[in-house]
């Protein structure tokens, strides 16, 4: 896992189908909070947005910032 909790992200693109709100955070930036078993075999992160606003994302789905 390259990303820690605690890192500033960013939601560079979407692997599947999603909610209104959740596309809307495309290019957004956010705060990772935690780590989230998304499957057997795969982690993803779960980013909370300024407005407070959260949802987890898969790593490839999002970039660090400096």
């Amino acid at each position: 896992m390259g990303l820690e909790i605690g890192q500033k992200v960013k939601v560079t693109r979407l692997r599947d189908r999603v909610s209104r709100d959740l596309a809307n955070r495309l290019g957004q930036s956010g705060v990772v909070s935690q780590y989230k078993m998304v499957d057997g075999s795969d982690v993803g992160v779960v980013v909370e947005f300024p407005d407070k606003f959260s949802s987890w994302f898969f790593e490839d789905e999002l970039s660090s910032e400096s």
